[in-house]
């Protein structure tokens, strides 16, 4: 999914392993957190906090102030940064009315489609058909499917589109300054996804007591997790990097089950098993000229 940097000889070989799977945790304690916090402050009201905070960290240490970019790329950049922006939005509100590991499940159903664009191969219709299946459980296209909210599970998918929209266009816009452009992407969105949240977000938010939570989900959902995944990211062959990748569908599980006592069935299990398998399996079959980069960055 996201090509290495550099490799890093002198570290131990399972260090970057250890360090993306504390980033997966930490992105998804981090939502695990927000959601906790919907019944006080509201997802938007959550969304606009977490956007505006996580934007002020990345841009005290990014300053993207004095980055520059040519007329191209200016198109890319606000069409990244709406995208960016978009997503969170759409997620949290996608976690008021389903399980965290689900609605990840299906918000990587984007990214997923589009590392699978262009399918040629016998084995990348496997992958194809394992994510369509889990697709097909997940939704609630019958009864005893796991009486998922079909507004939250469209709300899920729409957060993924948004996913493959910033993808494609980050690719664009970063081109010459990589993972700063992400501030410069955060700081679009906070212009107009922070006053929509915070219009439309419960009386609670107002309260100060819930700035040390938001700050916390701030750092748990943005600075430790892009740092860690960095780190790890140019230590490791993009293949393996992607493959890890795929089990943050199962990390969000176990956190929602930690942390919000949610408990997914097993038809639920299978689906989101399915979905990891077939983005494993892109992952691992898919062709060098296919790699994606930088998919990790700022997901949710």
């Amino acid at each position: 999914m996201s090509a290495p940097l550099s490799r890093t000889k002198s570290s131990p070989v399972w260090l970057p392993v250890v360090l993306l799977l504390v980033a997966m945790s930490s992105l998804q304690g981090g939502a695990s957190l927000a959601k906790s916090l919907f019944d006080t402050a509201g997802a938007p009201g959550i969304t606009a906090l977490r956007l505006g905070l996580g934007t002020l960290i990345l841009c005290l240490f990014f300053k993207p102030w004095r980055l520059r970019f040519s007329p191209a790329q200016r198109k890319p950049l606000l069409i990244y940064g709406l995208a960016l922006g978009c997503m969170n939005y759409l997620f949290y509100l996608a976690l008021r009315t389903i399980p965290l590991g689900v609605g990840v499940a299906l918000e990587f159903l984007g990214p997923l489609t589009l590392a699978l664009a262009g399918a040629r191969r016998p084995l990348d219709f496997l992958w194809i058909a394992l994510a369509v299946t889990g697709l097909w459980v997940l939704l609630p296209t019958g009864e005893g499917i796991g009486h998922l909210d079909p507004v939250g599970a469209l709300l899920a998918i729409g957060a993924g589109v948004c996913w493959a929209i910033y993808i494609l266009s980050g690719q664009r816009a970063g081109a010459e300054h990589g993972p700063a452009t992400v501030a410069m992407g955060s700081l679009i969105a906070s212009v107009i996804f922070v006053p929509l949240g915070l219009l439309y977000a419960s009386p609670g938010i107002w309260h100060w007591e819930i700035v040390p939570l938001a700050l916390l989900i701030a750092l748990l959902s943005s600075a430790i997790p892009y740092s860690l995944e960095m780190m790890a990211m140019t230590r490791l062959p993009a293949r393996i990097f992607g493959t890890l990748m795929s089990l943050e569908p199962a990390v969000a599980a176990l956190s929602g089950m930690l942390f919000l006592g949610e408990r997914l069935t097993l038809m639920q299990w299978f689906a989101l098993l399915a979905i990891i398998a077939a983005s494993a399996g892109t992952t691992l079959t898919m062709r060098q000229k296919a790699k994606l980069d930088e998919v990790s960055l700022d997901k949710h």
